[in-house]
């Protein structure tokens, strides 16, 4: 069995911590490095009830894409709820490690995956990472579908492929458009519409759209919009993740079990069409 310490070396070497954004907060929040790890659950969100799965399921070692503490803290005390998740961890010998902007960027990451669950094929990064030589790292990715779809088709091949969420998928754009490139970036994506045009595709699939950009983009360009809840644009990241980890198990003999909760964590519970909205 090998060494928390084995398997955080592993980890990093994917998503190694100088490629996260400044104002990231990656890497290992909780865990003794000498502990030895024998199950791995992977997820989105370091909630309570994902520490819980953790607890159920035996894992010593929780990796998630969100950082638990962002912005910093004063306490980790149990009377509040990211304190909890601490003593839970701590109590329990579970280690806590994130992987985020640095596993966006990663080849392959994020998007990818994203990708990969849309059945599209990946040309390349959307915002490239200027210090990688193979131009393949970077933010978001510019994909074609494997032949031409109206935009209500591929919408509804989004909604079919992701993860269940209670707002599905929106879209803004002329249903019948003929969509035969995307780009797609997991999590927030209305920062990087400049780019989406600047690459000529048809329609930009990501989560957490908001009003104004998409009116303004809407105004710019003929460019279709799907907006996705933003836990089901990364969930297929664990799977990816978790994968990457099973291959390195494999190659160095270590019999890891490494796992990927299902547990949706998107914080909409219920959505209600409003009445006599168009189809």
């Amino acid at each position: 069995m090998p060494r928390l310490s084995e398997v955080i070396a592993a980890l990093d070497n994917l998503w190694p911590a100088e490629r996260a954004e400044s104002w990231d907060a990656v890497g290992t929040v909780v865990g003794d490095p000498d502990q030895e790890v024998t199950r791995v659950l992977f997820a989105v969100d370091p909630v309570q009830e994902i520490v819980d799965e953790a607890l159920e399921l035996g894992a010593g070692l929780l990796v998630t894409h969100h950082p638990l503490y962002l912005r910093g803290t004063t306490t980790v005390a149990a009377s509040h709820f990211k304190g909890r998740v601490v003593h839970t961890l701590i109590k329990n010998d579970i280690a806590l490690h994130v992987a985020h902007t640095n596993a966006d960027t990663a080849d392959p990451g994020v998007s990818d995956a994203l990708a990969g669950a849309l059945d599209l094929r990946v040309v390349g990064p959307l915002v490239p990472d200027p210090t990688d030589p193979n131009g393949r790292r970077g933010l978001g990715r510019v994909c074609e579908l494997d032949h031409p779809l109206p935009l209500r088709e591929f919408a509804a091949r989004a909604a079919e492929r992701l993860p269940a969420t209670a707002q599905g998928i929106r879209v803004a754009g002329d249903p019948e458009a003929v969509v035969r490139t995307v780009a797609v970036s997991g999590g927030s994506g209305d920062s990087l519409f400049d780019q989406v045009r600047a690459a000529g595709v048809d329609a930009f699939l990501t989560a957490d759209l908001r009003h104004h950009p998409v009116s303004e983009a809407r105004a710019q360009s003929p460019l279709a919009l799907l907006d996705a809840a933003h836990w089901a644009t990364e969930w297929p990241w664990c799977e990816l993740a978790a994968a990457q980890l099973d291959e390195i198990s494999d190659r160095r003999g270590w019999d890891l079990r490494v796992h990927v909760s299902k547990t949706v964590t998107d914080p909409w519970t219920i959505h209600s069409p409003s009445l006599g909205a168009p189809n």
